[in-house]
C-alpha cells in the first residue's frame, strides 16, 4: 500500500495532526493539517491530510480563495459531504470574524497599512469588485465601514452621492476609499484615477478630507496617498 493511502491512525504519533497540535500547539501545523482536523477523515484512497492538500491546491493554497467556495463546490471533492463542507466554511467564517472583531474602541488609522489590514478580509479573494468607504472622525478614528456597491469581474458602479450622503449622516470628517481587483493586480485604471479625483473634489466642497484610496489585490495593495496620486 502506498504512503498516501495510509490512514492517519497508521502514521507515527508525531505526524498525526491532532496529536501534533496537542503537543506543539496550533501554530506548528500546516494549513492542510489544520484543515484535516476540521474534516476529520479522508476517502478510500486519501487520508484527511492528503484530501486537504488537494482542496487547498485547487484554491492556489490560499485560504481567502477557499473561503469563497460554495458548499456545492466543496461537495465535488471525494470524501467531502455536506456536513464537512459546512464545517470548513464555518471555521473560515469564524476566522474572518475574529480578524474583524472590535474590542473596546475602533482604531485610529495613521497609515495605509493599517487601513489595508482593517479591510483586507472583506475584499481579498473575491471574484467580483466591491467598493467600500471608511468614514473617520477628526482624530482619524473609524466611525464606520460601509459598502457602497458590488459588481462584476472588472468593475462596479460607484455613485459619489451615496458616499457623501452617508458621510454627512455619520458626521465624518475623513474618508478612505477601497475597492478590489479580482485579477490580483493593484495598478489603478484610468477610471480609478478619474473617480478618485471626482470624489476628492466633492469631498473638498463639503470640507471632508479624502485621506486615501486603496486598491486591494491578493496579499497586496496600492495606496493613492503613498504614491502621491491624490
Amino acid at each position: 500500500m502506498s504512503y498516501d493511502k495510509l490512514s492517519i491512525k497508521s502514521w507515527s504519533e508525531a505526524d498525526r495532526p491532532r496529536e501534533k497540535m496537542a503537543k506543539r500547539g496550533a501554530h506548528s501545523l500546516t494549513n492542510s493539517e489544520l484543515l484535516a482536523i476540521i474534516i476529520g477523515s479522508g476517502n478510500t484512497t486519501q487520508s484527511a491530510v492528503e484530501l486537504s492538500k488537494q482542496i487547498l491546491a485547487s484554491c492556489g493554497h490560499k485560504l481567502s480563495s477557499l473561503s469563497q467556495l460554495s458548499i456545492q463546490e466543496l461537495l465535488t471533492f471525494k470524501g467531502i459531504g455536506q456536513a464537512k463542507a459546512i464545517s470548513i466554511l464555518a471555521a473560515l467564517e469564524l476566522s474572518r470574524r475574529k480578524s474583524k472583531e472590535i474590542q473596546h474602541e475602533k482604531p485610529i488609522i495613521t497609515s495605509s497599512m493599517q487601513a489595508y489590514d482593517w479591510m483586507k478580509h472583506d475584499l481579498e479573494g473575491l471574484d467580483h469588485e466591491q467598493f467600500w468607504v471608511l468614514f473617520l472622525n477628526q482624530a482619524n478614528k473609524i466611525i464606520q465601514s460601509y459598502q457602497i456597491s458590488k459588481g462584476g469581474i472588472t468593475a462596479t458602479v460607484v455613485d459619489p452621492k451615496i458616499i457623501f450622503n452617508q458621510a454627512l449622516l455619520v458626521k465624518a470628517t475623513g474618508l478612505i476609499l477601497f475597492h478590489n481587483h479580482p485579477s490580483g493586480t493593484v495598478k489603478p485604471s484610468k477610471s480609478d484615477i478619474e473617480l478618485t479625483q471626482k470624489i476628492k473634489k466633492g469631498a473638498n466642497i463639503l470640507e471632508i478630507t479624502l485621506l486615501d484610496h486603496l486598491i486591494i489585490g491578493q496579499n497586496s495593495y496600492f495606496s493613492f496617498a503613498d504614491e502621491q496620486k491624490l
